[in-house]
């Protein structure tokens, strides 16, 4: 395999990839980030963020959203600049070409994938256990065995084909979404303001560690990007789509999290902090809220399972045909890529034996750290595809600064997590050098 050298980069015709009638519009590009991004992750550290930041809860999501806004511009325009099916792997290497540095950060991403999966298990397992108690606190045996079902089953999908989940993702998406907004407008009235007054706030420094904490519920909309060869007048379609996906996120989540932390004492939060936002729905909606928000985010991790094994398969097969991962993670087993078992395997774990808090932090900070290199790939085009330089800057810094906080919160709060990740950047660092480097001049 030939290394290829330089950035790689040729601006593509603005929406060339689909000009006919066929292909995605602005409303199935939405969905798409939509869908990305009210997966698991909101179900997962709402209740996280809110006992670290209390009463400042939705301003903890309006920072993370502050910091998605700013990345979501990047991707935009280097995704109407260069749209292709690989997404972030793709505008790394075609700017920065394949390399060391380059191959570590898309390294990186695919333990992003694993991590993720991790979060979105224990979250089901958190949920699903509220099926088997009264109480809501679940059994450790149980919470073990569920987390287990909520790889297997997506793992076995996969292993059968995604068809099924495919044709009824856009229902899910549908389901999960009214659900939250029923939860939101009927637990307005519960809502107390005395629990969203300044005096029950964290320290600006909780605040923005929990903003940072939360991130990891806002990176689905790269999957935008991937889709971007198939979208029909990406130059139009792409802004709107980003735009609107990240903008009516931001709403929905600040809206959520003003509900939960309103709608319930500091002592609940802590109590129901594994599944905070169906605590706050039986405070409007009794039992048949708490019920709904469970069922909702079952369908809700399950589905975001499901496409993160199946990104996280192709992706890992994708970066070992560029020589970024070792040669057997192009092996196929089972009509799949072995990367799916890898992956479904380390995420499960994780998520059996890291806590929800330490899971949260590693996702968010591995896709900061990635999501600092677009940026950073987007100032480097900068007019080659119309970016305003500016803009791009300061996406870069946000992330890097949010990153560099995150680190050292998480080295206060939660040092297994920082050692995790420190470990796992080392590990990559090195298979490049020892492993990748000579095999891509080969």
């Amino acid at each position: 395999m030939t290394a290829r050298s330089g950035t790689g980069y040729r601006p593509a015709v603005a929406g060339h990839a689909t000009t006919d009638g066929a292909g995605i519009g602005i409303a199935g590009a939405t969905s798409i980030g939509i869908g990305g991004m009210v997966g698991g992750g909101i179900f997962a550290v709402l209740g996280v963020a809110a006992t670290d930041a209390g009463g400042a809860t939705p301003a903890a999501f309006l920072v993370g959203g502050t910091v998605a806004a700013l990345t979501a511009y990047s991707y935009t325009r280097l995704s109407v600049a260069m749209p292709s099916a690989g997404g972030t792997v793709a505008f790394i290497d075609r700017v920065f070409g394949v390399g060391r540095l380059t191959g570590s950060v898309n390294a990186l991403l695919w333990i992003g994938y694993v991590v993720t999966t991790a979060l979105y298990a224990a979250a089901f397992g958190n949920y699903a256990g509220t099926f088997f108690s009264g109480d809501g606190a679940v059994d450790p045996l149980l919470l073990r065995v569920l987390i287990g079902v909520g790889v297997a089953l997506p793992w076995l999908v996969n292993l059968t084909g995604a068809a099924l989940v495919a044709r009824t993702e856009t229902f899910i998406v549908g389901v999960k979404v009214v659900i939250l907004v029923v939860v939101v407008v009927a637990g307005v009235p519960s809502v107390s303001a005395s629990r969203l007054a300044p005096d029950t706030w964290g320290g600006p420094v909780e605040i923005l560690a929990a903003g940072l904490l939360v991130f990891v519920a806002y990176e689905g909309f790269e999957l935008i990007s991937n889709a971007s060869e198939d979208v029909r007048n990406g130059a139009r379609t792409l802004p709107w789509a980003f735009g609107l996906s990240v903008g009516i996120v931001i709403v929905l989540y600040v809206a959520i999290a003003a509900v939960v932390v309103g709608s319930l004492s500091p002592e609940r939060i802590v109590e129901a902090s594994d599944f905070a936002l169906a605590e706050a729905a039986s405070t409007s909606l009794g039992t048949v809220g708490f019920k709904a928000v469970a069922v909702s985010a079952v369908l809700a991790t399950l589905s975001a399972l499901n496409a993160t094994l199946y990104g996280a398969a192709r992706l890992s097969y994708t970066l070992a045909t560029e020589g970024e991962l070792p040669e057997r993670f192009e092996t196929v087993r089972w009509n799949d890529p072995v990367g799916l078992h890898i992956t479904a395997v380390l995420g499960l774990v994780a998520a059996i034996t890291l806590p929800l808090e330490s899971i949260s932090a590693m996702a968010s900070a591995i896709f900061l750290l990635v999501f600092a290199a677009v940026n950073t790939a987007a100032w480097r085009v900068g007019s080659d595809a119309r970016v305003q330089r500016p803009i791009a800057a300061a996406g870069a810094l946000t992330c890097s600064l949010a990153l560099a906080i995150l680190i050292v919160d998480t080295a206060r709060s939660s040092p297994t997590a920082l050692v995790t990740l420190v470990v796992t950047a080392l590990i990559l660092l090195g298979i490049e050098d020892r492993l990748l480097s000579p095999r891509r001049q080969t």
